[in-house]
């Protein structure tokens, strides 16, 4: 009998395993349309079919503000939680995916820019649009003022002179937020992704909490500054490769010697070391992949130390380095992504 309840015991404390951790997945979408880019778009039908799928497969959506106030405290999530954004404000997510959402009753956060709202650019909604869903409990955050590129400097502009405007620039933003839908949630999803140090540094001076589009679930081991998204559009839309994504765990990485994405003149092949706590990963099976180069295995250089390089330059623009691994007693992957972002070789920025 004692050895009954012993391996009951077992059991229990395996499917808790199962079931909870200070771990959630956080989506990042644009538009849900047929009408626009493909690269920043998916379906209503394929929209209303991801959602339908968290539905019946017992995931919990939860509110951004709840995924980040759970991963401050580190206290304990449902497994299977997911949190949905939306970057920009574009007028399809009030006319497609919002009634879809309304649905299934799931809260999600829209990161808007002033400027193309005010302006009344075609495609975008307007403050009473923004008014409305803010209404129905949905989170209104920070996008900057008019979705610049952030980390590059204007001119001759000194760090200083750089610091003043983006500081004015996320200050002024989340103002007008304030000002327009009474919410103020201090929180910041950087412009195509873009982020640095001292980037990071300005949302801490200000105690914002930041999002990339670097791919992986956050938990724990992620910097509030920099909180991976799975961006969901055009081939990364597809359910089937997403459901491993909405299972996804964050890898428990303890240290890394490069955090900053901006990469130094010239060093276009960034060796990446990583620590991780390996308890719950066979390190044989981390696989990495390095943007437009594929799959890589990294050299381990201990028991829980890990290098992963690029075999050649990273193209200008931005790229990331992800690593995947199956865990042993959870259900889904643990997933790592490092974003990188470089110059051209005669230091100027790529035009986008």
């Amino acid at each position: 009998m004692v050895k009954k309840i012993a391996l009951w015991l077992a059991l229990l404390s395996l499917s808790v395993l199962h079931l909870d951790a200070n771990a959630v997945v956080i989506l990042q979408y644009h538009h849900v349309s047929e009408n626009t880019p493909k690269s920043t778009s998916v379906t209503p039908s394929q929209f209303a079919e991801q959602m339908q799928y968290l539905a019946d497969n017992d995931f919990t959506v939860i509110s951004l503000t709840d995924a980040v106030d759970s991963i401050k405290h580190n206290t304990t999530l449902n497994h299977k939680s997911i949190v949905i954004t939306f970057d920009d404000g574009y007028d399809s997510i009030i006319q497609n995916a919002a009634p879809i959402l309304a649905t299934h009753k799931f809260p999600y956060t829209v990161f808007i820019s002033v400027a193309p709202i005010e302006a009344g650019y075609q495609g975008m909604m307007s403050w009473q649009d923004i008014n409305t869903l803010s209404e129905q409990g949905v989170t209104i955050a920070n996008h900057s003022w008019g979705h610049e590129h952030l980390i590059r400097r204007q001119g001759k502009e000194t760090q200083d002179q750089w610091q003043a405007r983006v500081e004015d620039n996320i200050l002024a933003t989340e103002a007008e937020i304030l000002k327009r839908t009474g919410q103020s949630v201090k929180m910041f999803a950087y412009p195509y992704g873009e982020y640095t140090s001292k980037l990071e540094a300005i949302l801490t001076k200000h105690g914002f909490v930041g999002f990339g589009q670097q791919s992986g679930a956050a938990g724990e081991y992620a910097s509030l500054t920099a909180l991976p998204r799975f961006p969901v559009a055009n081939a990364y839309a597809d359910l089937a490769s997403l459901k491993v994504k909405f299972s996804s765990l964050p890898m428990p990485v303890t240290k890394q010697n490069i955090s900053d994405p901006l990469l130094v003149s010239g060093q276009w092949r960034p060796k990446l070391i990583l620590t991780l706590d390996t308890e719950d990963i066979y390190p044989h099976q981390v696989m990495c992949f390095i943007q437009g180069q594929g799959p890589k295995k990294p050299i381990w250089l201990s028991k829980n130390r890990l290098s992963i390089q690029a075999s050649s330059d990273l193209a200008p623009g931005r790229s990331r380095y992800n690593c995947t691994a199956p865990s042993k007693t959870k259900t889904g992957y643990y997933w790592f992504s490092q974003a990188w972002i470089r110059p051209q070789d005669n230091g100027q920025w790529l035009e986008e």
